[in-house]
């Protein structure tokens, strides 16, 4: 009788590639196996296979939101809120921003220098979806309703370089890619959150259904979870392989700014981290402030405590 295989969502990016491939073997950005024993599970997954589905972000927000088709799933904290009557959040594969995080950028020549100024002019403000955190924490720091416009994060960096829109919020590589297409960074939303709270501003995070003890047996929902956090510790065991896999996942952006392996090192150990094995209480009050004061502005729906796995 053949295993149980459990899909797994995740974005198409270096750090999330980096967590998952020892559980779900090597992919291709589009979900295909590599060749050979690359495409195989490198680590013991139980009685459970896993299966990658990489995805944008927003489309894996709005599979949460909507069918729930994923077992497995990461998603924007913000998203979650959208999504926490089917998914239980689980304490490792959390992405945080330590005083650092989404960023806003202009043009050189913008007048805007300041995150005073992006309230103050109001510029059109290209945004890699409305239920990514990164968007919820804008709302927050400009505090009024600002026009923006949605396209694949890829497209952000080009877009605000060739003027079509006057700012554009970046999130994965794009956070070390921008200065390559003659761009400045005018507000650091992880910066900003850490200064205001002092907290880790929580960004991915990733969930599982919470039908799965009534699909699988009681206790499946926890199994997974430890296998989950196992594959994060493989993964961070094998630094060096699972860094030259994530290069796979790394995108140039629309425009020609590419990530180098040694950006992508960068961005990794910035989100891959013990924060990701575990996120921890203040990573859970993390979450709380956040949907909250995001709730209050009627940025997003209210969730209850933060409980995870």
């Amino acid at each position: 009788m053949p295993r149980p295989t459990l899909t797994l969502g995740h974005s198409p990016d270096p750090d999330d590639a980096f967590m998952w491939w020892p559980i779900t073997g090597m992919v291709h950005p589009d979900g295909i196996p590599q060749a050979g024993g690359a495409g195989r599970p490198t680590i013991d997954t139980g009685r459970f296979d896993y299966r990658a589905v990489p995805a944008d972000i927003e489309t894996l927000n709005r599979r949460a939101a909507g069918d729930a088709d994923l077992d497995i799933t990461a998603l924007s904290a913000r998203a979650w809120a959208d999504a926490a009557g089917r998914y239980t959040l689980t304490s490792c594969g959390a992405s945080f921003g330590n005083g650092y995080g989404p960023k806003v950028v202009v043009r050189m020549d913008s007048t805007i220098k300041c995150d005073w100024c992006i309230r103050a002019q109001k510029p059109v403000i290209a945004v890699p979806g409305r239920r990514t955190t990164a968007f919820l924490v804008l709302g927050l720091l400009i505090a009024h309703e600002f026009e923006s416009v949605e396209m694949p994060f890829d497209r952000i960096l080009g877009a605000v370089a060739r003027g079509e829109v006057g700012a554009g919020l970046v999130i994965h590589e794009g956070q070390l890619t921008f200065g390559d297409l003659g761009l400045r960074q005018v507000a650091d939303l992880g910066e900003w959150w850490k200064e205001d709270t002092g907290l880790p501003l929580p960004l991915g995070l990733n969930a599982v259904r919470r039908d799965l003890d009534e699909r699988f047996g009681a206790g499946s929902a926890r199994e997974v979870a430890a296998v989950l956090r196992r594959s994060i510790e493989h993964a961070l065991a094998h630094r060096e392989r699972s860094l030259e896999y994530a290069c796979s996942f790394a995108m140039a952006s629309e425009g020609g700014a590419a990530a180098t392996p040694e950006r992508i090192e960068t961005f990794v150990g910035m989100y891959v981290n013990q924060r990701t094995l575990d996120m921890g209480p203040d990573g859970r009050q993390a979450i709380e402030r956040l949907l909250s004061r995001g709730h209050a502005a009627g940025l997003c729906p209210a969730v209850g405590p933060i409980e995870t796995l």
